[in-house]
């Protein structure tokens, strides 16, 4: 189907289109690739494409035309989708409506979280989620900041957890827990133990970053720019924050670590680590949703439970 233009007839007075169709349009129309779309669905790509074009047939309308280099959004597509989303926010909300009428949270739930929060809030999260709501069905999804905005949007995703704020128009955020940002060292370096750390200290450190895409990353990155720091860079790249710590047990050089991660990071080696002084940088960690929700209600007590079962205080 891709690499052709799609000759779209008159539109089938009768046709209904399916919930299934108009999430494939709204997440082509969002994404601008196929494939993508398909991840993000959770469905191959010839059951998307097929879903595209039978939403398009029945419509009389094309909504997307494809090419082999690029996908883009047709001026009917670009009007009809702001409607295909209220759709799909409606179906989402009748259906919560149903789930909540026994006065409990119930039902799938899709819960999106970042790499350096979901190994250190799950363990206590998902077993209260069970006790408190046992109805409910979640579903995990550990991906970058991006790309879990990406999921919300398209509604791939109900809710996420990552650091705030997130400067997205049309979500709604509530704040969780704020952390500190702890340095993690080798156990004989010059700043192991030390509680009163100015962060220009890092200035000519061989700092150890994730890879692109985190946001601890870009916070590290921001808080040496606000200092006029300017750490060493060396070839050492990760995607997790456990190999990044592990580096720094075999003396490659330090990193910063946020507080909720210090217990479980810290143990696994000897390491030492570094506090800063006041004001101590660090980030705010929230739940975020899209305000057209109809369980903005249900989202925030779910808010709750995250906060009464925080890593920090």
């Amino acid at each position: 189907m891709i690499g052709r233009t799609i000759l779209i007839g008159m539109a089938d007075q009768t046709y209904q289109p399916t919930l299934s169709q108009l999430r494939a349009f709204v997440a082509v129309a969002e994404y601008r690739h196929f494939g993508t779309a398909a991840t993000r669905l959770n469905v191959s790509q010839p059951t998307l494409s097929q879903a595209l074009a039978s939403l398009e047939s029945g419509l009389g309308v094309q909504l997307i035309e494809r090419s082999t280099r690029r996908v883009l959004v047709t001026d009917a597509g670009e009007r009809l989708l702001g409607q295909a989303k209220t759709i799909l926010e409606a179906a989402e909300g009748f259906v919560a409506t149903a789930a909540g009428a026994n006065g409990r949270l119930s039902g799938p739930l899709r819960i999106g979280l970042i790499p350096t929060v979901a190994p250190y809030v799950l363990p206590a999260f998902l077993p209260a989620l069970a006790a408190h709501m046992p109805a409910l069905a979640p579903h995990v999804v550990e991906d970058q900041t991006a790309r879990l905005l990406e999921s919300l949007r398209v509604g791939a995703l109900d809710v996420a957890v990552l650091a705030l704020p997130t400067q997205s128009p049309g979500l709604v955020e509530i704040e969780l827990y704020t952390e500190d940002f702890v340095l993690v060292t080798p156990p004989d370096h010059t700043l192991a133990g030390r509680t009163d750390v100015p962060p220009d200290a890092l200035d000519g450190l061989p700092l150890l970053l994730l890879d692109e895409g985190h946001c601890l990353r870009d916070q590290t990155l921001d808080l040496c720019r606000s200092v006029d720091a300017r750490p060493v860079a060396g070839d050492t790249r990760a995607t997790s924050l456990s190999t990044v710590v592990q580096c720094v047990a075999g003396g490659l050089g330090v990193t910063l670590v946020p507080e909720s991660a210090v217990r479980v990071e810290t143990g696994r080696a000897e390491l030492a680590t570094a506090r800063f002084a006041k004001p101590v940088p660090g980030r705010t960690i929230g739940l975020v949703f899209r305000a057209s929700s109809a369980r903005a209600d249900d989202y925030i007590e779910l808010a709750q439970l995250f906060r009464d079962v925080a890593p920090v205080r």
